[in-house]
């Protein structure tokens, strides 16, 4: 028979901290992001309690104050559109706060979210390389951060790409009803610069009789199960959910450890799933939208 170990008894790693997630589960790529917070969190010996939100002020309001009353040590948010009321309170009592995914027009509070200026450009220019010259713009409406950054950078392609931008192919706004505007004005491709109006984007397109890639050039910021399981399937831009994770949590511990910290702003550059809604053959993944020297209708 062996003699005992002499070595110490094996212990669990201490929970450090509990953090707070409030997260729209409805929204394209939440379920993925929320998976990877939960993973990285407990990488670092956290753990997480999530409170559920629809993506309103409202229910973000309820949801921050359910996780303080649950007495957690920081919260990880995806803030509302367009109202950072939630945000304001939060920071005004000094609550470790993380805005994570969307980014706010404001430097008082630690964000990560995707760079979506060059981004956006660069699936533009894209098309414009592929020989389309009507390049439409679906977006969400004024005063939305991403919608906003999305479309500077849509404007921005145009200009590098020697296109004239036309208001009347760029259209602002969260409807269904959106996606008819744009094509009514016979735009021959189209950004789509939020994966939740890529649907109506697809439908509208069906039942005017065009054909996604060959009558209609597609691109989309952001990469869900409807863009990649379409027929035929659609380029788009994923968001690096494990690295927004990662960067969150590390954030929010330094904010922990250091309140008088200057807040940092983090851009991280998404994936482009190089597919073919957009008229090219499907190319894979890479971390730009790489021009083509092919040619579609204009």
């Amino acid at each position: 028979m062996s003699s005992p170990s002499s070595a110490p008894p094996r212990r669990l790693a201490p929970l450090c901290y509990r953090f707070g997630i409030a997260l729209a589960p409805d929204t394209g790529g939440r379920a993925e992001l929320a998976a990877a917070i939960e993973s990285a969190a407990a990488a670092e010996g956290c753990a997480v309690t999530f409170a559920e939100t629809t993506g309103s002020v409202t229910s973000e309001a309820a949801a921050a104050r359910t996780l303080r009353a649950q007495g957690v040590d920081g919260v990880l948010l995806a803030p509302a559109s367009g109202d950072d009321t939630v945000v304001t309170e939060l920071v005004r009592i000094g609550m470790p706060t993380v805005l994570v995914d969307r980014l706010a027009a404001r430097d008082d509070v630690d964000q990560v979210g995707t760079e979506n200026i060059e981004s956006t450009s660069d699936l533009t220019e894209h098309l414009a390389a592929r020989g389309y010259r009507r390049i439409g713009l679906l977006a969400g409406p004024p005063g939305d951060s991403d919608a906003d950054e999305r479309s500077l950078g849509y404007r921005l392609g145009l200009g590098r790409a020697g296109l004239r931008w036309d208001a009347a192919l760029a259209v602002r706004g969260d409807s269904p009803s959106a996606a008819g505007v744009l094509l009514a004005e016979r735009p021959s491709a189209v950004v789509v610069a939020g994966e939740g109006m890529l649907a109506a984007v697809q439908a509208e397109a069906r039942s005017r009789g065009l054909r996604i890639g060959t009558d209609l050039g597609l691109i989309c910021h952001g990469d869900v199960g409807r863009a990649r399981e379409a027929e035929p399937p659609v380029s788009a831009l994923s968001p690096p959910f494990g690295d927004l994770a990662h960067t969150a949590v590390r954030l929010l511990l330094s904010r922990i450890a250091d309140s008088a910290r200057r807040p940092k702003i983090v851009r991280l550059t998404p994936s482009f799933a190089h597919r073919s809604s957009c008229g090219c053959p499907a190319q894979g993944s890479s971390t730009a939208a790489a021009s083509s020297s092919s040619h579609a209708p204009s």
